[in-house]
């Protein structure tokens, strides 16, 4: 059984209920569709592929931000036993050009906005045969994917997808450079759904509210939802935490993912009254969870404390295992907030040192995964495949500890550990500190190269909108909550950049502050 099984399961068992919901708080316009509507509409889309001779195992790009047509294209995609190759919107023409020569695609799908750009690359492009553009009309000659849709047949194709068939090929920078092509098979897929809607106990009542951009692997919690039989609303446009509240209140949502920059914008924006909770029946509202990096705990207390009857969880997952929620800490063990949690049911997870043997119980090493979610491999890439894949354990390269009931906690990424005067020192932990407090909106802490101590224990900090922080405040606070050899020796007041993840980019603020004269 795969995700597009479980789609026709929805459409013969609730086929009026809605699937998606499409919700744009700048211009007060909504659009939903049906599971039926989804599942016939998808079985077209994959039918007018085959007519195109688009064969199984061929690969289409789809770029675009997150709309029910963005979904509408993947699952017809799927359907037709044709690669999945979503690409980041915001990738330049470069990152396309190489996408295109390591994927090959055999057709291109993307947003309107994005038609003149394609247009003038289309020659960089030579396997492309087929271009299509999510606009209700054709445009300058490229057939409109509503008209592709419409064009095709609404039965369900006789295309076998089995369980170990590649079906989505994901370009993923991350924080470490250079997109990498992760590959997964429709079992790795399917296992991450079950994942997620196994850790967030999805079900037919429940609406779930989608943020992350749906060509990221964060698109694991929508097929969770998706597996429960939970209408996902997609929130568009524009992200704020005044339509943030707002879109829970009036679609009645009942599980919401949060990543960190939100939350920490929700809570200020809380804070300064500019939203009153009080204003809004949210009664339906039963979850809360975030992931994609680091949680800092005292952003989950003091999200507790405007929400203290709503459920909070964390979740942990990478794109190489095909998306979130591997370990996830579950609503009963808030008391273990800080930690990522324990294994889902379908993973498990060791901590392991340099030789790949277990450490002892409360000792630093890295985290290593399996599951039947991990990647078939780099795609094209054995060499690094077998870096990171050794006898079916997938090595994370982030670095954590096991505590006596068995949770888990996250210490740091390998890469970003700071090695200053011989003291090994995890950014995360620094940044948990500083991050409390209260006129600190975000933190980013970094090794700097010195030659006396090999690195600088280093932090990037961002002041609340309207606060003003100085270098002798932060370094008071910080000999009052730090050990000498973790406290920053250089301290740097800028905005911290964070990607469409979430994820804090290290290696741009090490690029940008280790050059001369920058610090």
């Amino acid at each position: 059984m795969n995700i597009m099984d479980i789609v026709a399961k929805w459409a013969r068992n609730k086929p009026d209920d809605a699937a998606f919901v499409e919700v744009r708080p700048v211009s007060g316009t909504r659009d939903q569709v049906s599971w039926a509507q989804f599942d016939e509409r998808t079985n077209r889309l994959a039918n007018s592929l085959q007519l195109k001779g688009i064969q199984k195992g061929e690969k289409i790009f789809l770029m675009g931000k997150n709309s029910i047509q963005w979904l509408e294209a993947f699952f017809g995609i799927l359907k037709a036993g044709v690669w999945a190759v979503p690409l980041n919107f915001r990738f330049t023409d470069d990152d396309i050009r190489y996408c295109a020569r390591v994927a090959e695609p055999s057709a291109f799908i993307f947003d309107g906005e994005y038609a003149e750009r394609i247009a003038g690359i289309q020659e960089d492009l030579p396997t492309v045969s087929f271009y299509s553009v999510i606009t209700p009309e054709d445009r300058n000659g490229v057939e409109s994917l509503e008209s592709f849709i419409t064009r095709g047949s609404p039965l369900s194709l006789k295309t076998k997808i089995e369980d170990e068939d590649e079906c989505a090929l994901y370009f993923t920078s991350g924080t470490t450079g250079a997109p990498k092509p992760v590959l997964l098979k429709a079992k790795s897929q399917m296992c991450i759904a079950v994942t997620e809607a196994t850790n967030h106990g999805f079900n037919d009542r429940d609406r779930f509210l989608m943020m992350p951009p749906l060509y990221h692997l964060a698109i694991g919690h929508l097929l969770g939802a998706v597996v429960g039989g939970a209408s996902s609303v997609l929130l568009t446009e524009q992200i704020s935490p005044k339509f943030i509240i707002e879109a829970i209140a009036r679609e009645r949502l009942s599980v919401v993912f949060l990543l960190v920059p939100w939350a920490g914008d929700l809570l200020q924006a809380l804070d300064r009254k500019e939203i009153d909770i009080k204003d809004y029946d949210l009664g339906c509202l039963r979850k809360i969870f975030m992931g994609a990096q680091p949680v800092p705990p005292s952003l989950v207390q003091r999200l507790k404390e405007y929400f203290p009857n709503v459920g909070y969880d964390t979740v942990y997952g990478l794109s190489e295992t095909a998306g979130p929620g591997v370990v996830h800490l579950g609503v009963e063990n808030e008391r273990k907030i800080g930690a990522i949690g324990k294994p889902n049911i379908l993973w498990d997870v060791r901590i392991v040192d340099e030789n790949g043997q277990d450490v002892k119980r409360g000792d630093v090493g890295e985290v290593i995964l399996k599951g039947a979610g991990v990647m078939k491999e780099y795609y094209r890439n054995p060499e690094l495949t077998a870096k990171v894949i050794q006898d079916g354990w997938l090595y994370t390269g982030d670095l954590g500890r096991i505590d006596e009931e068995s949770f888990i906690y996250l210490v740091d990424r390998k890469k970003d550990l700071v090695i200053t005067g011989g003291e090994n020192v995890y950014p995360v932990e620094i940044e948990d500190v500083i991050r409390k407090h209260h006129k600190v909106a975000d933190v980013a802490v970094i090794g700097i190269p010195d030659d006396r101590l090999g690195e600088l224990v280093t932090a990037v900090i961002q002041a609340r909108q309207g606060e003003i922080l100085d270098e002798e405040e932060m370094k008071l606070f910080c000999e009052q909550q730090l050990p000498r050899y973790k406290r920053p020796r250089l301290m740097i007041f800028a905005e911290v950049p964070r990607n469409p993840a979430g994820k804090i980019e290290k290696p741009k603020l090490r690029q940008l502050y280790s050059r001369p004269n920058n610090g």
